[in-house]
């Protein structure tokens, strides 16, 4: 019988504590950068499509907007319009510089030929009180843009009521108002002397998003409109 090598007995026991070490941090190391590499990307998936819906409602909320200005209307005040006090046709182009909480918070109503037909029910009259007015989201500290279609015959709603959500996660809504001849205003209202019966040459629009990323660096959209009766009804612009 041959006797047995203690060596070779030693040698078969396996691993030495060292070498378990090196393979767990091999192993913890690489797992670390799959799982880097991992979060990495489903982070950028997560960023793009929060981004693609963003520029989606930013894109729905501008053409709108635009539509409904580039069909603003207007009625001389003073004149006999055939309209009942009171009725969304009595309204005139009011644009008011606002906030809320310190972030901007713009309204504007005007009339247009941009109305909505929504149901059989509703009479397309031709001319509509269009209104947008801003309220603010607490559960989420951001603000929501509303957007109201009153048809010209039916009576104005209260200020800053109903409508429908047109766009939300904002965080400031601002308008501008430009006359070619007087230059840039913040404020319009064309029941005043200074603008009587008159509607801006341009109305410059820009929406502000909150994004979850960059909390303190909003995605900002921005647009001018220019309205064809501000240069139509006065023959040159205003």
């Amino acid at each position: 019988m041959n006797p047995i090598n203690p060596i070779n007995q030693l040698d078969s026991k396996g691993f030495t504590l060292l070498e378990v070490l090196i393979a767990v941090f091999i192993f913890a190391a690489v797992l670390s950068i799959i799982f880097t590499s991992y979060t990495g990307t489903f982070r950028i998936i997560t960023e793009t499509e929060t981004y693609a819906d963003i520029y989606g409602k930013a894109r729905i909320a501008l053409e709108k907007m635009q539509e409904d200005l580039e069909s603003a209307y207007i009625f001389e005040m003073g004149k006999t319009s055939g309209f009942e006090e009171g009725t969304a046709q009595s309204a005139q182009f009011v644009g008011e510089d606002k906030d809320i909480n310190g972030k901007g918070a713009d309204t504007i109503r005007f009339l247009s030929r941009a109305h909505i037909v929504l149901t059989e029910e509703d009479i397309d009259t031709g001319i509509a009180e269009i209104v947008y007015y801003v309220k603010e989201n607490e559960d989420e500290d951001t603000l929501t843009l509303y957007r109201s279609d009153t048809p010209g015959f039916a009576k104005s709603l209260e200020k800053n009521t109903g409508g429908l959500v047109l766009c939300e996660g904002l965080s400031s809504v601002d308008f501008k108002y430009y006359s070619a001849n007087t230059g840039e205003f913040d404020n319009w209202d064309s029941t005043e002397e200074e603008f009587k019966n008159r509607l801006p040459d341009m109305v410059s629009i820009k929406l502000s998003f909150v994004t979850s990323s960059y909390p303190e660096d909003p995605f900002i959209f921005m647009t001018s409109v220019a309205i064809p009766m501000a240069r139509d009804k006065y023959g040159k612009a205003s």
